[in-house]
């Protein structure tokens, strides 16, 4: 599927999704000149691309898988693996935004305050400031050029309760949805590595950037820190590899961290910038 053709896929189905939710807005005022059901026909057909495009991405990483790239990680410290490509290709369970081969990363200090784990009830919400994760530098896994830059979305709470996590499936996540990529990703920066790679940090810290489109950086170079915004249950690292710049078009590529390679889910990782030591599975 060519870049033009998956662009424009992309924008038909956000606009489906826009139509499929104000159908139902509107329906709380006026009666609609049709039938209930035939509202859904937008939510179907968004679906049908969805699926349409994660077969198209399925069969072509089949046909060709593409090889790993290798090169530095993106924080320092003791950090924990989530979402991982090592444990299922597409990580996050979808193809779209160039996420196949995406991973979540969270800091699990061994000194100091240990993350917060999830509660069914309460603190219903927690500030970013309490888990570890929260403020830590992220760095350029390559020498690179800058070409996204903007850290101007909140960071907001926690969603790490029962009733955090309902919010977020049933009412953020929509709006999110509604909202286009950037509200999706919130705060990011996209670096290019040359050879047709490109590297994305989502979910970066209100006003924490340190770089701007256009900007030459070296690797191991702060780039910004780590925060919430976005579509985020916590404060974490979601880092990425993708063949574009666009988030729309871009198809995921894999990577492979040096001294720590991809680390699996519960995986806790410590590295600094000159050694990557300590891989325990937890």
């Amino acid at each position: 599927m060519s870049v033009g053709l998956r662009k424009t896929a992309a924008v038909i189905q956000r606009l489906l999704w826009v139509v499929f939710f104000a159908q139902f807005v509107v329906r709380q005022f006026v009666e609609l000149p049709y039938n209930y059901w035939l509202s859904w026909l937008p939510a179907l057909a968004a679906i049908g691309i969805s699926t349409s495009m994660s077969r198209s991405a399925r069969k072509r990483i089949e046909a060709d898988p593409p090889a790993p790239v290798e090169i530095e990680p993106p924080v320092s410290g003791r950090w924990s693996a989530l979402n991982s490509p090592a444990d299922k290709v597409p990580s996050h369970g979808t193809h779209h935004l160039g996420q196949t081969y995406a991973i979540d990363i969270t800091a699990e200090p061994a000194d100091g305050p240990a993350r917060p784990k999830p509660v069914w009830f309460w603190p219903v919400a927690r500030r970013g400031r309490a888990y570890p994760a929260f403020g830590a530098p992220l760095l350029a896994v390559a020498d690179a050029t800058v070409v996204h830059a903007e850290d101007g979305q909140r960071d907001h709470l926690s969603r790490s309760s029962l009733a955090g996590v309902l919010y977020f499936w049933l009412v953020e996540g929509v709006g999110r949805t509604l909202g286009g990529t950037r509200r999706i990703v919130g705060n990011h920066v996209v670096l290019d590595l040359g050879e047709g790679t490109y590297a994305m940090y989502a979910h970066v810290s209100q006003g924490s950037l340190a770089v701007r489109a256009g900007d030459r950086v070296t690797v191991g170079q702060e780039l910004g820190r780590c925060g919430n915004s976005g579509n985020s249950t916590e404060p974490h690292v979601h880092f990425q590899l993708m063949d574009g710049p666009d988030l729309d078009t871009a198809r995921g590529v894999p990577f492979s961290w040096r001294g720590v390679g991809v680390p699996a889910n519960g995986t806790v990782f410590t590295t600094d910038a000159t050694t990557h030591v300590d891989q325990v599975k937890q």
